[in-house]
């Protein structure tokens, strides 16, 4: 099967995304976020992170110009992921409060 061969100039924009990125979540963690919406400092910082991850996947590990079968592989764990956050989260949300 022949490799897909990625050019440097690709690795350089993602890597200076990267680095970009890098510098607006730090941006954004001196920001208070929280007087907008509460957990909005959070969230963006999630965000980010989910956008940076994700460069990261596609292109330094070449997911991007993998076969369907690994991509299928990922996507299956990705959903994954979702199911045990879901599942925890609706058992954390589901519990009592206890004031001590």
């Amino acid at each position: 099967m022949p490799e897909h061969i990625v050019s440097p100039r690709i690795y350089a924009v993602i890597g200076a995304t990267l680095l970009i990125f890098t510098g607006v979540t730090y941006y954004a963690a001196t920001l208070d976020l929280n007087h907008i919406y509460h957990g909005l400092n959070v969230t963006v910082a999630l965000a980010i992170a989910v956008f940076k991850a994700t460069l990261v996947v596609l292109y330094f590990m070449h997911a991007r110009y993998s076969p369907k079968r690994t991509q299928l592989v990922i996507i299956a764990g990705l959903f994954w992921l979702a199911l045990l956050l879901l599942l925890t989260l609706s058992d954390y949300l589901s519990r009592a409060t206890m004031h001590g």
